[in-house]
């Protein structure tokens, strides 16, 4: 499915607030085409990143004093693997779901599209902590990273899938096409000392096996990082959307112009994080951010990429979660969004 960007926003997926439906008006309010379900870590660790999609992992333990999770590999998994895989051959979505006590807002979201308007809205998106994140992020009883456990990698890798598939399944009753973002902070430190063992197409595969079990139910799939990364990564694991911090990053993307140029050409896009999740927002106008936009832009079409392509394959997006902001912050960042989104499709 060919995804038209056209100046369109949307948001990465946290909010401060702690009244769901107060999270759920701002959204359809600041991103009507592409509103997004909110994550409200501030009333429940459970809607931390992490933890939000651990429900229905095999032999995974929820610390709740310490508000942490982590994978007991100790003790005998052979009946929980073995349920676990049962579940996925047989597609129980249900199994994978994300109950109501680790998001306040999913039901509140899908309430509030029944109840209202949504003849606005060109596409639904939901979002999911990617594998390599969740892999690298969630240790097993001796602080090891599951991620280095070969045979709970793939049940990372397959329980994400799922649960993504849940919730794209979930939306479909609104016949919108759909956005699912596979988050993947993490990547930002790919490369590093700390991740000098993590190989490039191991990720890929990771990466790409979330992706096309998303590809056929006909989602879109994009990929956000908030740091900067080897930006290609994205494009091999066959994903639709990059989105990057291009407030902080912005000349980082046009480091990869031919793959970049292959992500556009084939129908991808660019979801440019070019409002800042901080307090410098308070420094910027939709004016002022909008020219950075067309710098960023300017500078990649000089790589060899026609600049007419990258504008009709641009959208705009805060540069990061908002989750731990405060909320007079997060609603100046969403209303500049819109602002320059506005700005971006006169464009």
């Amino acid at each position: 499915m060919k995804f038209y960007a056209k100046g369109l926003s949307t948001a990465i997926g946290s909010y401060p607030h702690k009244d769901p439906k107060e999270a759920c008006k701002l959204i359809l309010e600041t991103t009507p085409e592409v509103p997004t379900w909110p994550q409200l870590p501030n009333i429940d660790f459970r809607e931390q990143m992490d933890i939000q999609y651990s429900e229905g992992f095999p032999s995974l333990v929820m610390d709740k004093e310490k508000q942490k999770i982590y994978f007991d590999t100790s003790i005998d998994t052979s009946e929980l693997l073995a349920n676990f895989y049962e579940k996925v051959v047989a597609e129980d979505y249900d199994y994978f779901k994300i109950s109501s006590d680790f998001s306040r807002g999913i039901p509140v979201y899908e309430e509030y599209l029944s109840n209202n308007d949504i003849s606005k809205i060109k596409y639904i998106k939901t979002q999911i902590i990617g594998p390599v994140t969740f892999g690298l992020g969630t240790v097993d009883e001796t602080k090891r990273a599951i991620y280095y456990n070969e045979m709970f990698r793939d049940v990372v890798v397959k329980g994400i899938a799922m649960k993504a598939k849940w919730m794209v399944n979930r939306f479909k009753k609104f016949n919108k096409p759909q956005i699912c973002f596979v988050d993947e902070p993490i990547l930002s430190a790919f490369g590093s000392s700390t991740y000098v063992s993590v190989q490039r197409q191991d990720v890929i595969n990771c990466l790409n096996e979330v992706v096309e079990a998303l590809h056929q139910d006909d989602v879109l799939v994009g990929t956000h990082c908030c740091g900067n990364t080897e930006w290609s990564i994205l494009v091999d694991a066959g994903i639709d959307i990059i989105n990057f911090d291009a407030f902080e990053f912005g000349d980082t993307i046009a480091h990869y112009p031919d793959k970049i140029k292959l992500l556009l050409e084939r129908g991808g896009a660019l979801a440019c994080g070019i409002v800042p999740t901080s307090e410098k927002i308070l420094n910027e106008t939709p004016k002022t951010l909008f020219e950075k936009l067309e710098k960023i832009i300017k500078n990649l079409s000089s790589k060899g990429i026609e600049e007419s392509l990258i504008w009709n394959q641009t959208m705009v997006t805060p540069s990061c979660g908002t989750g731990s902001l405060k909320l007079e912050v997060a609603e100046n960042i969403f209303h500049q969004l819109k602002e320059v989104s506005e700005l971006l499709k006169k464009k």
